[in-house]
C-alpha cells in the first residue's frame, strides 16, 4: 500500500471518526509494509495500539481494503514511519466551532455535547452556588475569580456545568479562543509534544488561549513531569488575566500525590462543592427528563408516585437516575404498558436493589428515637401510649420508605408486630403528612439526616 492510499484513508478516516478522535487516535498512526495480507501500523506505545486494536481496527481494516485487496488482518507494532500530511479539512462557512485552537498549531479538544446546556440544567439547594459561578463565568467578562474550581462525586453536574460555560462563551463571545479538553487529554498532547520535540509549538497553543477549561484534573496527581507544564502553564495564563476553569472530583486539597504548589494555585480562586443532590432536585431533574422522554414516546404518562419513589429511592447520582428513567420509557413502550408502580419495580428491580442506601430498619429507630426524645425500647415494645405510638408510625412509614424490606419483616423489627399495623402505620403517617405540618416537617428532616 502507498502513502497515497494511506492518505486517502486517513481522509476518510477523519469524516467517519471525528476530528477530537482522529487527532488523538488515528494521526499519530504511520503505514508500515504489507506482507501475506497482514498490513502494519506503527503506534508511539503498546497501550495506544491495544486500544486502536480494540476500538478502530475494524474501520480501518475495512478503509484499506477498499484501497487494496487481499488485505486480511492489521497488526500494529511501536515505531515511528514517515507520515503523509495531515488531510486537509474543509472549514464551515456558518458558526465557528464550539472550541477553537489558537494558531495553525491545530489542538484539537474534547467535544461538546448540546444536551449540556445552562437551560436543561436543573438548580436545587445543593448546586446553585456552583451554578451562579458559572452562568458568571460564562458571561466572558472580567475575570472575578480566577481559577474556578468545581468539584463533586460523580454524576452531581459537574461536567453538565463545564460544557455549557464553553458554549454560552461561545454564543456571547465567538472571539475568545476557548479551550476545552479533560486533563488526560492535557497530559496526552503533553507526551505527544515530547515525543515529537515540539513543546515550543505545546506551550504556544495552550498560552495563547482566553479560556483555559480542564474536566477531572485529579488524573494528572502523581504525573510529575505533567504537574509541572500544568503548573507553568496555570502561572502564564493567570499572569494573562486569562479565565481557567477546573472540574475535580474532590477539593484541591484532597487530591492525593497533587504537588502542594498546584494545589495553592488552585485554591486561590473560587473552589465551589456540588453537594449530593436532595430529594427537591432528584425530583426536578426527573419531571424535566420526562418532558423530554414524551417526546420520544408520545402517549406514555407516568403515574402518580412513580417520579417521587424513584427520587426516594435513587440516591446515587444523577446519571443513574437519568439512565433508571429512560429504560423506564423503552421497557412500558416495548411492552404496552402504562408507567406505574408495578412496572417500575418490575423494570428496575437491579437499579433499585443496587442503588439502595445503606439504611436499616435498626438504623431509621435510632435516629426516630433520637429525634422524638423516647428510648428505643419504648418505641419498638408493646406500649400504646400516643407518645410511643407515633414515633413508631413514623419509624414504620420511613422503613417502608427508604429500605425495601417487607411488610412482615418491618412488623418482625417493631416487636414481632402483624404486617397490618404496619400496614395502619404507614396509611396513617401518609395521611398526616398532608394535614400536619409539624408531621410532615419531622418526616423532611428525618429523611435528610438518614439520606445525609
Amino acid at each position: 500500500m502507498t502513502q497515497e492510499q494511506w492518505a486517502r484513508i486517513r481522509s476518510r478516516l477523519l469524516k467517519t471518526v471525528g476530528q477530537n478522535n482522529f487527532t488523538t487516535w488515528i494521526d499519530p498512526l504511520s503505514l508500515g509494509g504489507t506482507e501475506d495480507g497482514v498490513s502494519t501500523l506503527f503506534v508511539p506505545t503498546n497501550f495506544f495500539g491495544n486500544y486502536v486494536s480494540q476500538n478502530f481496527a475494524d474501520l480501518i481494516l475495512h478503509e484499506m481494503q477498499n484501497e487494496e485487496d487481499g488485505i486480511t488482518r492489521l497488526r500494529f507494532a511501536v515505531g515511528n514511519c514517515e507520515k503523509p500530511a495531515a488531510p486537509e479539512v474543509v472549514k464551515p462557512t456558518a458558526k465557528p466551532a464550539p472550541v477553537q485552537a489558537a494558531n495553525n498549531n491545530t489542538l484539537n479538544t474534547a467535544p461538546l455535547d448540546a444536551r449540556f446546556s445552562f437551560d436543561n440544567f436543573v438548580v436545587g439547594k445543593p448546586n446553585e452556588l456552583a451554578h451562579a459561578a458559572a452562568r458568571r463565568v460564562a458571561e466572558g467578562g472580567p475575570v472575578t475569580f480566577n481559577p474556578l474550581f468545581l468539584y463533586g462525586g460523580v454524576g452531581l453536574g459537574k461536567t453538565h456545568l463545564m460544557h455549557a460555560i464553553a458554549q454560552e462563551l461561545h454564543i456571547r463571545k465567538p472571539e475568545l479562543n476557548v479551550l476545552y479538553l479533560s486533563a488526560e487529554q492535557f497530559m496526552y498532547r503533553f507526551v505527544q509534544a515530547l515525543r515529537d520535540r515540539k513543546m515550543m509549538d505545546f506551550k504556544e497553543i495552550f498560552r495563547s488561549v482566553d479560556v483555559l477549561m480542564v474536566d477531572d484534573v485529579q488524573f494528572i496527581a502523581g504525573k510529575d513531569s505533567t504537574q509541572e507544564e500544568f503548573f507553568h502553564t496555570f502561572n502564564a495564563l493567570v499572569d494573562q488575566n486569562k479565565q481557567i476553569i477546573i472540574s475535580a472530583d474532590r477539593a484541591p486539597g484532597e487530591i492525593k500525590d497533587l504537588e502542594d504548589r498546584v494545589k495553592s494555585r488552585l485554591q486561590c480562586g473560587l473552589v465551589v462543592d456540588l453537594h449530593p443532590t436532595d430529594y427537591e432536585l432528584r425530583l426536578g431533574i426527573l419531571q424535566s427528563k420526562v418532558e423530554a422522554q414524551q417526546k420520544n414516546y408520545p402517549g406514555l404518562e407516568v403515574e402518580a408516585g412513580v417520579l417521587e419513589f424513584l427520587a426516594h429511592r435513587i440516591t446515587t447520582n444523577v446519571r443513574v437516575l437519568e439512565g433508571a428513567l429512560t429504560r423506564l420509557f423503552a421497557f412500558a413502550s416495548l411492552v404496552g404498558r402504562e408507567i406505574n408502580m408495578d412496572l417500575t419495580q418490575d423494570c428496575l428491580a437491579d437499579v433499585l436493589r443496587a442503588s439502595e442506601r445503606k439504611i436499616s430498619i435498626e438504623e431509621i429507630q435510632r435516629k426516630v428515637s433520637d429525634h422524638y426524645n423516647i428510648r428505643l425500647s419504648d418505641m419498638v415494645g408493646p406500649k400504646r401510649l400516643r407518645s410511643y405510638a407515633r414515633p413508631r408510625q413514623v419509624a414504620m412509614y420511613l422503613s417502608k420508605k427508604l429500605t425495601s424490606r417487607s411488610l412482615p419483616e418491618i412488623g418482625r423489627r417493631f416487636g414481632g408486630r402483624d404486617h397490618t399495623t404496619v400496614m395502619h402505620g404507614v396509611k396513617r403517617i401518609e395521611e398526616l403528612k398532608q394535614s400536619d405540618g409539624q408531621i410532615a416537617e419531622d418526616l423532611e428532616l428525618l429523611r435528610r439526616a438518614l439520606e445525609a
